[in-house]
């Protein structure tokens, strides 16, 4: 009998579910934007053959085109966000799909913009846009176009593109439902020998037990789960790979991965050199790997000994209301107002705190133009949880300074900047816990989790971004993406990334299946680059103090308007170069040598 079960949602306070009524206050109301997005659609097209008629009629088009987007996606983001309250219920697993398809009906409909511009040519784009000034909004975006029209299709192909969009994002969606609604994860033991259920929220907490049976029983259990779908997961993993490549080579890509890098502006040689750089300082995390057999006193370390502190947490539970205070304390060194949008987003409901069944593991940040940003936790009351909530917390202002200060066309950012603002928090949550302590133990269990920052964020995204360029380079070389074939790639990396420390569990080699990440193709690397950006840009504002914090909530409040290399040099740091990740792994080996002078 399983003694331990999550609370229903009904039970969870309100203060503590986020108040998606600020989108719609009813579900009746996104019924009815809904409905008045179709005949936008028949609207935008009517503009199809006129783009080079005038500058007004082009803007106007382009107006309209914006405005249904921002609906569009305002409809996804909150049934999205309900579905992913409870992922059974059909009531918005229902809403979620009619969102989808409005969506992939709304690239369709508007899929003929970009190759009209193109057709209508750069000088007379250019010569509408000194004629109109609405226009001149539009110009970062018409350099990109223009930049990117070697790979543009014809209006019919962009169309038929466009179209089978929905199709394409399938088999994210099934591993999804797969991963969070159907998959049952076991059961095991807890430390006091009570049968507890094993769910993705809870399997980092017993991961991370001191009880050394318990850890294991979590690490068997729950790869065993995914060892029991390794066909379908390797098929639905497959099957992304081939919706990646298929586009790649419609659009003229020499790779996947070049495809998904070209998008964003990004030289395959940081890919690359993210990699090399790694391998370069490879001997830092095998040193790391030494000290953690060393502190544990283990004759053989096993993957289920990673997680595990290396010395006891200092105030083990640690409540919500209390991490929140944490997060505004730490991140004082970015000034009042960036304290006082937080602490406002934590008094307003932006958030989703606890796990309840059937709930979407993980956390996120997401936003809604218009409104604010939402963050969806799993929170358990321990410092890794503090650390995640700083994550998202730095997420959700980026969106909000980027929400204030730039139209919706540039309110997104591009992935590769994403990670930056939500590492640099947990980069200021570390400092001012280390500054705010003489606490010896205190120190040790801080140095302790922002070792294994460096190691679960640059060398395990690392290692994932190395899985997705091998699994698509022998998909594109005609090799079949078997479940064998798969596991044998990740165990090899695996014994690659942790040296002869470690005793490589074989049940590691599955792991690539329950790493939702991999349904957003080459978008894990950018957790490294974005740690080691955040690393530069936080001792920039620890140590120049405002002109370093002027340019780096300058690089909060842009958005999308520049490509993601500039808007970062305009910020502090070239991340053209692989230099920036030499030196985060510098911090690392500094952060290993106050590890080890704590120990004594």
């Amino acid at each position: 009998m399983v003694t331990k079960t999550l609370p229903a949602r009904a039970d969870v306070p309100a203060e503590y579910k986020w108040n998606l009524e600020a989108v719609y206050p009813q579900d009746a109301q996104w019924e009815t934007e809904f409905a008045e997005v179709e005949p936008m659609l028949d609207k935008v097209g009517s503009y199809k053959g006129r783009l080079g008629e005038s500058g007004n009629t082009l803007l106007a088009a382009l107006a309209l085109r914006d405005n249904i987007n921002e609906r569009a996606e305002r409809l996804f983001s909150y049934a999205h966000m309900r579905r992913d309250e409870d992922t059974t219920n059909p009531r918005y697993q229902a809403l979620d799909d009619r969102a989808r398809a409005v969506w992939s009906r709304t690239e369709e409909a508007t899929s003929y913009f970009s190759p009209e511009i193109l057709s209508v040519g750069r000088e007379k784009i250019d010569r509408f846009a000194s004629q109109v000034e609405g226009l001149r909004l539009y110009a970062h975006q018409f350099d990109n176009l223009f930049r990117e029209q070697e790979h543009m299709l014809s209006e019919a192909e962009e169309a038929l593109l466009a179209a089978a969009s929905e199709i394409a994002s399938g088999p994210g969606q099934i591993y999804d439902m797969l991963t969070d609604a159907d998959m049952n994860y076991g059961v095991i033991k807890d430390e006091e020998g009570n049968e507890v259920e094993l769910t993705q929220g809870r399997y980092l907490l017993y991961l991370r037990s001191p009880d050394r049976r318990v850890r294991a029983d979590a690490f068997h259990t729950f790869h065993q789960a995914f060892e029991n779908q390794r066909n379908t997961l390797a098929s639905c993993y497959a099957t992304q790979v081939k919706s990646d490549m298929f586009y790649a080579r419609a659009r003229k890509y020499e790779s996947s991965l070049e495809a998904a890098l070209f998008h964003d502006n990004i030289p395959a040689s940081v890919y690359d050199g993210l990699i090399e750089a790694v391998h370069d300082n490879m001997h830092l995390l095998y040193r790391y790997m030494d000290m953690r057999k060393r502190v544990l006193g283990l004759d053989s370390l096993h993957m289920y000994d990673l997680h595990v502190p290396l010395v006891q947490e200092v105030d083990q539970t640690i409540p919500y209301d209390r991490a929140t205070v944490m997060v505004t304390e730490a991140v004082a060194p970015l000034g009042a107002d960036y304290q006082s949008a937080a602490g406002g987003g934590f008094k307003s409901r932006w958030t989703d705190v606890y796990e309840t069944p059937n709930k979407t593991s993980g956390a996120y940040s997401w936003g809604v133009y218009g409104v604010h940003p939402f963050m969806l936790l799993n929170y358990q009351e321990t410092l890794r949880d503090v650390f995640t909530l700083a994550h998202e917390t730095g997420h959700s202002i980026h969106t909000l300074l980027s929400y204030r200060h730039q139209p919706y066309l540039y309110s997104g950012y591009t992935l590769f900047v994403a990670e930056v603002a939500s590492t640099l928090n947990e980069e200021l949550l570390s400092h001012h816990l280390l500054h705010s302590t003489d606490d010896k133990n205190v120190k040790l269990a801080i140095v302790n989790h922002s070792l294994e920052q460096f190691r679960t964020t640059i060398y395990r995204q690392t290692m994932f971004a190395e899985f997705e360029k091998i699994a698509h380079a022998r998909a594109e070389a005609g090799e079949a993406l078997t479940a064998e074939l798969l596991s044998e790639a990740h165990y090899d990396l695996n014994k690659l990334y942790h040296g002869d420390t470690v005793t490589v569990d074989q049940d590691v080699a599955i792991e690539w299946a329950r790493i939702p990440h991999f349904y957003r193709s080459f978008y894990v690397y950018k957790y490294a680059t974005g740690m080691s950006a955040a690393i530069a840009l936080s001792q920039q504002i620890l140590n120049e103090g405002q002109p370093a914090v002027d340019r780096y909530l300058g690089f909060l409040s842009s958005g999308g308007s520049d490509y993601s290399i500039n808007l970062l040099k305009k910020a502090g740091v070239d991340m053209a170069s692989p230099e920036p990740v030499h030196q985060a792994l510098q911090l690392f080996e500094k952060r290993l040598n106050e590890m080890e002078e704590l120990l004594g």
